[in-house]
């Protein structure tokens, strides 16, 4: 009977001893997807960020970012659903969207970076045609001026009358 009794006892401490390693276990690995969660949300926002100052970076100098910012409001969303499940403690979710936020900024600072100094270049260019029209069209002014000068001066020494 006290066999009996000890096997019973041992059989629960069994049961009970796995319980528990299921429980630390399942925390332990809570805890490591909370973490690559809470690192891939840092990641993705850093990614965000960078990618918004490239965007006004090439803004400011004149490029036409539509296309880029739907590609940044597209990640913006992703990193915003990847915040919620963060918050509500769905850390697969979590990570998933800031893995897949930060992928769609892939390239992204480098292809805005392009369109800034494709800008950069085009008014570049725009304003040396500005001042170069400018300095001819002066120049086709003045020596038109002198032209017509000398040949209204010729005609009248031919005619007679005198212009100075």
């Amino acid at each position: 009977m006290l066999r009996k009794a000890f096997s019973v006892l041992t059989f629960v401490f069994m049961l009970l001893f796995a319980a528990a390693s299921q429980f630390f276990v399942s925390v332990t690995v809570a805890e490591s997807s909370e973490d690559e969660a809470a690192s891939a949300l840092a990641s993705a926002e850093g990614a965000v960020v960078s990618a918004y100052q490239a965007v006004l970076k090439a803004d400011e100098a004149g490029a036409n970012v539509s296309g880029l910012l739907v590609r940044l409001n597209e990640a913006g969303e992703l990193l915003t659903h990847a915040r919620m499940a963060y918050r509500l403690g769905d850390f697969d979710s979590a990570l998933d969207f800031a893995v897949r936020s930060r992928e769609r900024l892939n390239g992204f600072v480098v292809e805005a970076d392009a369109l800034r100094g494709a800008a950069m270049q085009e008014h570049y260019w725009d304003f040396m045609v500005n001042v170069a029209g400018s300095i001819v069209g002066a120049v086709c002014v003045v020596c038109g001026g002198i032209v017509v000068r000398f040949l209204l001066k010729r005609k009248h020494e031919r005619t007679g009358s005198m212009v100075k």
